[in-house]
């Protein structure tokens, strides 16, 4: 587990936790234009359970709680395990009093976070990191059976802090980024077909700047599974311009039964 101060410190140095409360602040910036996603998102996740019928669910990136229909999970199972990097004090306070729910504070890309932060830390300026050949991509291995695992808007977020934190210590070519995203999205795939799975994840952004010029960015870098089941909808990510740019943005999101 990472709950540990010195992985803390190190989150906070990679800048984490502006990340975490960022969320919910755009989430209350966008005054309800969130709801359909998330209404999405809990709806799909109920119907995986009455697919599967699982004892034990194990939820990675449950965040703030805004897409994870909990209570009705707690009522169909018997036991939940919250997994996140860190769980914000309100998420402590509201789950506190469900015995059957269980909160763990790991690294689901399988200790990327510690090994991008071990191989930058001596590179700044001039003598910054130049390739990412050294850096272990590994699968994540909970130390317990997950049963049940939903992936809940995490998978192309996993990169998102390392990318962050490799632009102020390294200078990569784009074609090797691209390679190091695809891998850690790969890796989480990996370990979700070797289980009962639920994956819901951003598989583009298309954007409109000031000008009013559309474009779409990729998020989703390699190959779905074979899936039994699967939906697609539009998630209002950010319609009123509150990035540093005033860009409007939406999201394609994809959610499968594995």
């Amino acid at each position: 587990m990472n709950s540990n101060l010195a992985y803390r410190l190190i989150l906070n140095r990679m800048g984490y936790y502006d990340y975490q409360n960022s969320l919910i602040f755009r989430h209350l910036n966008q005054d309800g234009l969130w709801e359909s996603h998330l209404q999405n998102c809990r709806e799909f996740i109920l119907r995986s359970l009455d697919f599967y019928k699982p004892d034990t669910v194990t939820v990675l990136g449950s965040g703030w709680l805004l897409d994870l229909p909990l209570a009705e999970i707690i009522e169909k199972t018997s036991k939940v395990r919250l997994v996140d990097i860190v769980h914000p004090p309100a998420v402590r306070e509201q789950t506190a009093a469900f015995t059957s729910v269980e909160l763990i504070e790991d690294d689901v890309t399988g200790g990327v976070i510690r090994e991008v932060w071990e191989k930058c830390r001596n590179h700044f300026f001039f003598n910054r990191l130049r390739t990412l050949e050294n850096i272990i991509i590994s699968e994540y291995h909970p130390d317990f059976d997950p049963g049940m695992v939903i992936s809940l808007n995490i998978m192309t977020q996993l990169e998102s802090m390392l990318l962050r934190h490799l632009k102020k210590h390294a200078i990569i070519k784009d074609d090797e980024l691209l390679k190091f995203r695809a891998k850690i999205q790969e890796g989480h795939i990996s370990f979700l077909v070797k289980h009962q799975s639920v994956l819901i994840t951003d598989i583009d952004e298309v954007v409109t700047d000031k000008s009013g010029r559309i474009s779409s960015i990729p998020g989703l870098l390699t190959s779905l599974p074979d899936v039994t089941q699967s939906e697609e909808w539009i998630w209002n990510f950010d319609l009123t311009g509150t990035d540093y740019n005033n860009r409007r943005s939406v999201m394609k999101m994809k959610a499968v039964i594995i």
